[in-house]
């Protein structure tokens, strides 16, 4: 192979490795973060779910957002994620989009939380991590979510539930229940 082939077969490795990198970039969306975050965290909560729609996320009428919640996703776009009507949600959040995450009408989510929609197949001992797997996570209406929780793949919180602080949620929860721990079981039937 001549010296000039072996150049240009170089120059476009770079060249597709530095795509595949700057495509994962997002400016707007990273610029209009950025703008969230200027704004005091417990004001301007109405400014920041305005932001969240420009970056592409649906975003129902009265719902608050009290600090910028941190956005993962390895495509450039939010479109995954839709949140309802007059929710709450508060400072300090993560919201993992390899898959779908759909937040109903009247969902209240406590600090810190997150909400994961990517994990692994188990590998080989060599590498336990295997392929990679992605399941949307749901939030319906009137769910409540406390601090500091985290939502794993596939996971169903049913209406009028509430998960408390801390708790790791691998499952569905039902509707109208109520649950702690890690992981996620049950502690009371809630009047519907």
């Amino acid at each position: 192979m001549s010296r000039g082939a072996e150049l240009a077969r170089w120059l476009a490795k770079v060249t597709k490795v530095a795509e595949e990198e700057v495509m994962h970039l997002r400016p707007m969306q990273r610029a209009l973060s950025m703008v969230s975050r200027t704004i005091p965290v417990k004001v301007g909560n109405e400014m920041r779910a305005a932001v969240l729609r420009l970056q592409g996320i649906e975003v129902g009428e009265g719902t608050l957002v009290y600090g910028t919640p941190e956005l993962s996703s390895a495509e450039a776009t939010h479109a995954r994620m839709a949140i309802g009507r007059e929710c709450i949600i508060d400072i300090g959040c993560l919201f993992e989009l390899g898959e779908s995450i759909v937040i109903g009408d009247h969902v209240t989510i406590g600090n810190n939380v997150m909400m994961i929609t990517t994990t692994h197949e188990l590998g080989p001992k060599e590498h336990r991590a295997g392929a990679a797997t992605r399941s949307p996570v749901r939030v319906e209406d009137g769910a409540w979510i406390g601090p500091r929780s985290v939502i794993l793949p596939g996971v169903t919180i049913g209406a009028g539930a509430i998960v408390d602080a801390g708790t790791v949620v691998n499952k569905n929860v039902a509707p109208s229940t109520r649950v702690s721990g890690t992981p996620a079981r049950l502690v009371e039937q809630l009047d519907p």
